[in-house]
């Protein structure tokens, strides 16, 4: 069964125009690596960041790509990476690319301020990838001691959104 088979299936999340779109949107952005889930599909997309050699003995960039088959039901993982600072502050990391939100609406209150203490499941922001919004947990017991991810802007994998002084 081909890639373009698996994509036009009617049960598929995502059709072939926007998996180029987000082809597109990776080389545009130097992205080596791109995951989507939702509900009961999964695609992750790799794409190795620059150049191979062709088999007429030249160099050119590389567009292969590699994507997955749905798999069965899975939540999408909110965990958000916590790793140490420098200062004895552990920082949590957005887990994925999207827009950085502190609040769930714009006139309502900020889900962590500085000064704040948080437990494990408690929401500290929203990031917002594909349309989804995906709620952001401290993963740990702390005090909010910097918020350092702009409200509404864009973030990227591994981006440090909170310091926290874990109690």
């Amino acid at each position: 069964m081909g890639v373009s088979h698996w994509l036009n299936t009617k049960n598929s999340a995502v059709d072939l125009k926007e998996i180029k779109a987000i082809i597109d949107l990776m080389k545009k952005n130097s992205l080596a690596e791109f995951e989507l889930e939702e509900k009961d599909f999964k695609i992750k997309l790799k794409r190795p960041i620059g150049m191979v050699s062709s088999p007429a003995g030249t160099m050119v960039e590389d567009p292969e790509l590699t994507a997955f088959a749905p798999l069965s039901r899975q939540l999408a993982s909110s965990a958000a990476p916590v790793s140490a600072a420098s200062n004895g502050d552990a920082e949590i990391k957005s887990p994925m690319i999207g827009t950085f939100y502190r609040a769930p609406s714009p006139d309502a209150a900020p889900y962590a301020e500085v000064g704040v203490e948080v437990g494990p499941d408690t929401v500290v922001c929203i990031i917002e990838a594909m349309k989804v919004m995906n709620e952001i947990k401290a993963e740990r017991r702390g005090i909010i001691t910097a918020v350092v991810a702009e409200n509404t802007k864009p973030v990227e994998f591994g981006q440090p959104l909170f310091r926290i002084r874990p109690i």
